[in-house]
Order: structure tokens, then C-alpha cells, then sequence
């Protein structure tokens, strides 16, 4: 079980962010069992976080009853928890003064990168299921809203059209996005070691677009 590793900041915790960014994109009310099924998470890890983030006032619980039985817990992120959509300002604000501490010289984009591939093999899904249907999750999570194409060959083409990093993104696109790209490559791995990140094409963070290439 991922347990939780900062009582100050309950969103620095991994998993904890990827389910308060899940339930920021559904925008509804949502079970405890659905939200780890999307996430390939045991429910009572997500139980868990959940109640640390209702501790910290980012979500919301009602309680429904469907057919006989206890009550089942339904999530949703509180108002004013995350502003049009975006990070909770004190971590947007942290994200763009770290791209900005960060230099973005060749060596250390190759250890931004390999810490990224790292970071993706963590967020991964666990267990089987569809490698596409695993990343389009994973990327789903994070803010990026994914829009995923399967191709004839088996390959992929994913275009993103949210970038939730676009603050840090104009701070430091280098490091951000390179970032950002060894997580992408760092879930295939984990999904599917025969994937491989083919392309992997930013656009303007505002506008968002940026293309995803997989071959298969």
C-alpha cells in the first residue's frame, strides 16, 4: 500500500495526486471501487489517500446507497480545491520555481529524462490489462487529457490537449518537457516492454496539441 509521506502537503504524495487529478477531469461523483479500477489500484489503497485528501479539504464524500447494504462512498475534488481546472496554486507556483532552478544543459536533460522514465514506471498501472487503455489512464490522471488513435500496424499516435504544466512550460520548456517524456516512455516500459516512444512532439503549452508517437 502506498501510504502517505507528508502530513503538510498531500499532493506531493504520487498516487495521491494521480486520484485528485482523476477526479478533477471526470468532474462527478465518483466510487471508491471505480476509481481504483481506473487507476489499477487495490480500492483500499485509494480508500486511504482518499481520506487524506478529505482530510485536507481537496475532496468532497457523500455517501449513496445502491440496492440493500451499507451506503458506498462517492468522491468528488471541493470547490475551489483546483481553480479552472488548474493545479491548487501553491503547487502550480512550487512546479514553475522548480523548472526555473533546474538548468537545462544536455547532461543534466539526460538525467531529467532518465528521472522522468523512473517517475513513469511508478505511475504505471499495476497488473494486466490494455497497455493503450494503461497510458491513456496514466497521461488522463496527470491533466494532459489524451486522445488516443490506434493504428493499423498496432502502433499509436496520442495527441494531448490539455498541458496542466503550461506555467512551468514557459519557465523552463526543456527540462519540463523532457520530463514529461521520459514518464511517457517510462509507462510503456512498464506496460509494454515491446512499445517504443517513436516521436514525442511539444507544442505551444497554451494551446496545447502535443503528439505522442508509439510503434508496436
Amino acid at each position: 500500500m502506498d501510504l502517505p509521506n507528508s502530513a503538510d502537503d498531500p499532493l506531493t504524495q504520487p498516487t495521491r495526486a494521480r486520484i485528485f487529478a482523476l477526479l478533477a477531469e471526470l468532474k462527478e461523483a465518483v466510487g471508491t471501487d471505480e476509481l481504483a479500477t481506473r487507476l489499477g489500484l487495490h480500492p483500499n489503497g485509494v480508500r486511504v489517500h482518499l481520506e487524506r485528501l478529505h482530510e485536507a479539504g481537496l475532496v468532497e464524500r457523500r455517501q449513496e446507497r445502491a440496492g440493500r447494504g451499507r451506503p458506498g462512498d462517492r468522491w468528488t475534488v471541493a470547490p475551489g480545491a483546483q481553480p479552472s481546472g488548474q493545479a491548487p496554486s501553491a503547487y502550480a507556483s512550487l512546479a514553475v520555481w522548480l523548472a526555473r532552478a533546474i538548468p537545462a544543459g544536455a547532461t543534466r536533460l539526460r538525467e531529467v529524462e532518465r528521472t522522468g522514465r523512473e517517475i513513469g514506471r511508478e505511475l504505471a498501472p499495476k497488473g494486466e490489462g490494455d497497455p493503450v487503455e494503461g497510458l491513456r489512464q496514466t497521461l488522463a490522471a496527470l491533466g494532459f487529457q489524451p486522445s488516443m488513435n490506434v493504428k493499423a500496424d498496432g502502433g499509436l499516435t496520442c495527441r494531448l490537449e490539455n498541458c496542466p504544466y503550461r506555467d512551468s512550460v514557459r519557465e523552463n520548456a526543456d527540462v519540463v518537457c523532457t520530463l514529461h517524456r521520459g514518464i511517457t516512455a517510462g509507462v510503456l516500459e512498464k506496460l509494454d516492454p515491446k512499445a517504443k516512444l517513436t516521436s514525442f512532439e511539444p507544442h505551444d503549452p497554451d494551446r496545447a496539441g502535443c503528439l505522442i508517437e508509439v510503434s508496436r
